[in-house]
């Protein structure tokens, strides 16, 4: 990184801290802290749901999954539009005329006390590990890219966010997410721009697609229903409504965001424009990573995108034999090119399964790879990330990207983590405050409370950066945000589904379901890891949400009615 970047990175994030600082101070009661007033309009509303999603994780990580395995990915979205249409028909009209400042608080009106406080509970105990995760996913790679040190890295993305979050609550939040939603799009156009512009003369982005679908990176739609196919239409449809119903619809760090809006009407039609926009935005995110695909067969890509984990093995016993997988690699790369040129000049006319071929040995090169790293880190007892999806969009930005340009997809990047951590902490600090704190204590003044909405939104930012700091990464980080919020959402969303439309089933029915269907998912989840059984993480949200809804009707069914409450 050259000066110009520098100004530019410190530049971006120091103007969002200040500015969302400024804008939000004044903060005088709870109204104005966790509700922002309730002065928001639609776009602010609309960017801020979509910032609040679009955490540092999806600019890293999803173009990495592209590169490795095209954009189906993108079906993961599809339910997001319908879960739209019904939150805004069902859910926000009801939290509007209920004037909750809280989603958990419409459970005690509809049930009582206990259920309230586990559903509040459940989202505390997800979201603080989520928040974590958003702080430690920039961190690692920037870490591992950069060489800067991990734990200061967590540490200043986290202070960054606890000092306007602290300071202005929810308005805070809004006011800075709208301006960091600014910082990425222009970030990832110019990106975008500048790979197809980075492609040799005469490959249009029109044959840079046909280069993607004869390597089998467009395609988009998988009608299968085989289980072993983690992303299909119906998993999308069926698991991605039910994920984005329970996480747009009773998670607090999104509801939070509508509750801000001037009116019903301001609200609604924030989330039906986030409804709108979600999909083409991950769509072209994705697509920005087959570009970097494409861009990788006429330039050559390292065996492993980590820099560290090459490092590792190339200081180990193993050194040889992965120089002899480089070497070969090289020659594949060389072979690979020749055919691609010959396929883009041909406008299509050479075989494909020729260039599938060559992509197969490629991968199988990067398979054997990733196997050193691990024997490597283990000879030298070190735990080493050996998949590199999360680190090939930003090996690409440090690698061929200008100066300045390159300080501003890393202050998109970390734009990105402070937006949603921000959204978290908030969330996070309002659901203790109003769940937890004031329910179960005397009454406070408007001064307490937001003074404890303070101390707790300080207490959660330390909680995350400490989750951050003893973090581990998975196979891809988008994967293991969606894999936690899989292991809560269903069951909470079933709790909300059995007081909207189930009006015969009381309170000790759904408490007690819940609690045995939060044991049962996570079985399910242990299952599959270990391979006993074949049940991919977006389905837990849907047989979450059935499990909870059967269970507390069945209870419910067989109580004495002296019994029920």
């Amino acid at each position: 990184m050259q000066t110009l970047d520098w100004i530019v990175l410190i530049g971006t994030l120091l103007l969002i801290v200040i500015y969302g600082t400024y804008q939000s101070r004044g903060s005088k009661n709870v109204k104005d802290y966790l509700k922002g007033g309730n002065t928001s309009k639609w776009w602010t509303i609309g960017l801020s749901v979509m910032a609040t999603q679009a955490s540092a994780i999806t600019f890293l990580s999803t173009p990495g999954q592209a590169f490795n395995d095209g954009m189906g990915f993108v079906q993961f979205y599809f339910g997001l539009p319908i879960a739209m249409v019904i939150i805004c028909m069902v859910f926000i009209p009801l939290y509007h005329r209920l004037k909750v400042y809280t989603a958990y608080e419409f459970l005690e009106d509809r049930f009582d006390l206990k259920t309230r406080s586990l559903t509040a509970i459940l989202f505390l105990i997800q979201r603080g590990l989520a928040a974590g995760i958003t702080i430690f996913a920039p961190a690692i790679i920037l870490s591992a890219v950069l060489g800067w040190n991990l734990l200061l890295l967590n540490v200043i993305i986290g202070v960054l966010v606890i000092i306007y979050t602290v300071s202005g609550g929810t308005k805070a939040v809004n006011v800075t997410q709208k301006h960091q939603m600014v910082v990425i799009f222009t970030g990832m156009i110019i990106a975008f721009i500048l790979i197809i512009n980075k492609l040799p003369e005469g490959i249009t982005f029109s044959k840079a697609l046909d280069i993607a679908g004869a390597s089998g990176k467009m395609e988009v739609l998988d009608f299968s229903f085989n289980l072993n196919n983690r992303y299909t239409v119906w998993s999308g449809f069926i698991g991605g409504t039910f994920l984005m119903l329970s996480y747009f619809g009773t998670d607090q760090s999104q509801v939070q965001r509508y509750l801000s809006g001037k009116s019903l009407k301001e609200m609604q039609i924030g989330m039906m424009f986030n409804g709108l926009l979600k999909v083409p935005m991950q769509f072209f995110i994705l697509l920005v990573g087959v570009m970097v695909f494409v861009f990788y067969q006429f330039n050559a890509a390292p065996l492993n995108f980590n820099p560290t984990a090459t490092e590792v093995v190339m200081s180990s016993e193993y050194a040889n034999e992965y120089q002899s997988l480089q070497s070969k690699q090289q020659q594949v790369f060389e072979m690979k090119r020749d055919i691609i040129n010959e396929f883009s000049n041909t406008d299509g006319k050479v075989d494909p399964e020729m260039i599938t071929i060559y992509n197969n040995a490629s991968d199988s090169l990067r398979a054997k790879a990733r196997t050193l790293i691990v024997k490597a880190g283990d000879s030298k007892n070190l735990k080493v990330e050996s998949n590199d999806k999360d680190y090939v969009f930003i090996h690409f930005i440090l690698n061929n990207l200008p100066r300045g340009l390159i300080g501003l997809l890393l202050a998109v990047i970390l734009s990105a983590a402070m937006s949603s951590t921000s959204s978290e902490l908030n969330a996070l600090a309002s659901t203790t405050t109003m769940d937890l704190y004031k329910r179960n204590t005397s009454k406070k003044s408007d001064a307490e409370m937001v003074k404890a909405s303070r101390l707790f939104t300080l207490g959660w930012g330390i909680v995350a950066i400490g989750v951050a700091c003893v973090a581990n990464l998975a196979e891809n980080l988008i994967q293991l945000v969606n894999i936690i919020g899989s292991i809560f959402y269903g069951n909470v969303l079933g709790i909300f589904l059995l007081a909207f439309f189930f009006k015969f089933v009381k309170a000790n029915a759904v408490f007690t379901a819940a609690l045995i269907t939060q044991i049962l998912v996570i079985a399910l989840f242990l299952l599959n890891e270990y391979e006993i059984i074949n049940l991919p993480f977006l389905w837990l949200n849907f047989v979450g949400c059935l499990i909870v809804i059967v269970i507390a009707c069945l209870i419910q069914s067989v109580t004495p009615k002296k019994q029920i409450a």
